[in-house]
């Protein structure tokens, strides 16, 4: 995975997600309406309900030494006596010329994701794309509702057969809307993915923002600002990285308002990930030997 684990904001577009796919799944509380999506704010005060008003069932107790278990085998106390094939031993390996001293510099990606201007405009015009779905999610659930409502009204003025088309038009509504509502959130979180992933390369390929820096400095190892328990000013390079990066990308492509990016990428009006597959893996081939550690920026806590 991409260093979306150091986002504060990440957990926002990924929820989209959440608000149509994970609220689809969830049926509806309620007995006259199964299986319908709840949008987030009204499954908050349910979600949030304490832990403490479900006790755990206290753990089955341990058989004793000459108990059986329920197939008739008694339980085993000690573990299994198994072959042990001999391996060969490790010859002495030639000494080679130690690496460099370690010039060790830190560098906070969450931090520099709050100063990038481009990650802020990405927040932003996709926070309103997520949003929107949100409130339409919403409309069509109350919609939804009231047809319902209205059925079960009528439903002694009407036949049995005339039920059964009501209710089949409603689940087919309500299928239409599931399908409908989770392409739009793919369509947002993958739009998110492609703007990401711009600010994630220029900071993390060789000859990127960070690497760039980091050469400036002498330094020749980088970590996380958060794994590190203390370290002096000096080693900080976020707020420089963030400034390199706000000059150099100021700004990133984001997909169009309902256009989808999986269309956009078989349009062949830009690369795509499969192409930077293929170049990574030519990449790799003759740097097999002397491959660099992983870029700092991918790894996580």
């Amino acid at each position: 995975m991409r260093f979306k684990a150091h986002l504060s904001f990440a957990c926002s577009f990924l929820a989209i997600g959440a608000l149509v796919a994970s609220g689809v799944a969830q049926a509806d509380t309620k007995s006259n309406n199964p299986g319908w999506f709840v949008p987030k704010a009204e499954q908050a005060p349910a979600a949030a309900s304490p832990a403490h008003h479900h006790k755990a069932a206290p753990p089955p107790s341990a058989p004793a030494d000459n108990e059986e278990d329920e197939s008739g085998n008694q339980s085993m106390q000690n573990p299994p006596v198994l072959p042990l094939p001999p391996v060969p031993v490790t010859p002495v390996i030639a000494k080679k010329n130690p690496p460099p001293p370690a010039v060790i510099g830190v560098i906070s990606v969450p931090g520099v994701m709050q100063l990038s201007t481009a990650a802020q405009e990405m927040q932003q015009v996709l926070g309103a794309r997520r949003d929107k779905l949100a409130q339409e999610v919403q409309k069509e659930e109350a919609s939804w509702r009231a047809e319902q409502q209205k059925l079960q009204v009528q439903a002694r003025t009407l036949s049995s057969d005339q039920i059964q088309i009501r209710e089949r038009h409603l689940q087919e509504r309500r299928a239409k809307d599931q399908h409908d509502f989770g392409n739009k959130a793919r369509i947002i979180q993958e739009a998110y993915q492609v703007a990401f992933h711009q600010i994630e390369r220029e900071l993390e390929q060789r000859n990127g923002i960070i690497a760039r820096v980091a050469a400036a400095h002498g330094m020749n190892l980088i970590l996380h600002a958060e794994q590190a328990v203390l370290h002096v000013g000096e080693q900080d390079i976020t707020e420089e990285v963030s400034e390199h990066l706000n000059k150099i990308l100021p700004h990133v492509f984001i997909p169009g308002d309902g256009v989808d990016p999986e269309a956009l990428a078989k349009s062949g009006k830009m690369p795509t990930t499969a192409d930077e597959e293929k170049e990574m893996q030519q990449a790799e081939a003759p740097q097999a030997v002397n491959e660099p550690p992983p870029s700092v920026v991918r790894q996580s806590h």
